[in-house]
């Protein structure tokens, strides 16, 4: 997952919630212009408050060795089960 690819899924799922960006970067403890830049899939934003921007919006990270092919399968295929 690349940087575009994470911030569309922040922005789908703040506003799939209702929030605002003003609304959501309150309620995230976040600036309004770390959440724009995020949503827009700038790489440098810092991974400390997207983690944090994740957590917020009830999204948990797991990181998977590619290694892991099998895990990786049943993970995307049980996602889309929801």
């Amino acid at each position: 997952m690349d940087s575009k690819s994470i911030g569309e899924l922040i922005k789908a799922v703040r506003k799939k919630q209702g929030f605002t960006q003003v609304e959501a970067a309150g309620y995230l403890n976040v600036g309004i212009r770390f959440l724009s830049e995020l949503e827009n899939g700038k790489p440098t934003v810092q991974l400390g408050k997207v983690l944090q921007v994740l957590e917020g919006l009830g999204y948990k990270t797991l990181l998977v060795p590619k290694s892991k092919r099998k895990v990786i399968n049943y993970v995307k295929k049980h996602l889309n089960d929801e």
